[in-house]
């Protein structure tokens, strides 16, 4: 009976390795071998000085304006920890007994903003807190925005998007109309 069912299971084996089926259609029209489209983040880097003549706000275009679908990411500059910066994501609260300040921003599809926001009186601030504040913004492209990572993490959305030091542009604020 062992005998049989070896000379059965063998024969079988034969048998299903010979099948093969129909072809298939073929595929759409296409350009075959061709790699796919590299898609980067764009990287900005900005120093503002916020004063009651702009308003506590400077506004930068995108050149060219970025996909409505794409998402844009802004951190502060907060502090250099033995020569390392450290960013926080925006909106950044900062707690005094005056009130609150919060960095913030905003963007559409053609520029970003960032300013200060908060039941505070922005006169009473030290230097400290509005004089050449630094801010990165990171444009993520919509095919990572639904990525499982977490994006106030900086260092781990500049590897996502393979973001480098000397990829960030620096701009100058849009001009006063």
């Amino acid at each position: 009976m062992k005998r049989l069912l070896a000379i059965f299971g063998i024969a079988s084996i034969f048998a299903f390795q010979a099948c093969e089926g129909p072809m298939g259609p073929p595929g759409p029209p296409g350009l075959d071998g061709l790699d796919g489209v590299n898609i980067v983040g764009e990287a900005f880097e900005v120093e503002v000085d916020f004063t009651e003549a702009n308003d506590y706000r400077e506004i930068f275009e995108f050149d060219p304006e970025i996909f409505e679908s794409d998402v844009v990411l802004a951190y502060v500059l907060w502090e250099t920890d033995n020569g390392t910066p450290i960013w926080r994501p925006l909106p950044q609260n900062i707690f005094f007994q005056e009130g609150v300040l919060i960095y913030n921003y905003d963007f559409s599809q053609f520029d970003f903003s960032v300013f200060l926001d908060g039941p505070i009186d922005y006169s009473l601030l030290a230097d400290d807190w509005t004089q050449n504040q630094i801010f990165r913004i990171i444009v993520v492209p919509a095919d990572f925005a639904g990525s499982r990572i977490d994006f106030s993490d900086y260092e781990a959305v500049t590897k996502l998007l393979e973001i480098e030091e000397n990829d960030f542009i620096k701009l100058s604020p849009k001009p006063k109309q």
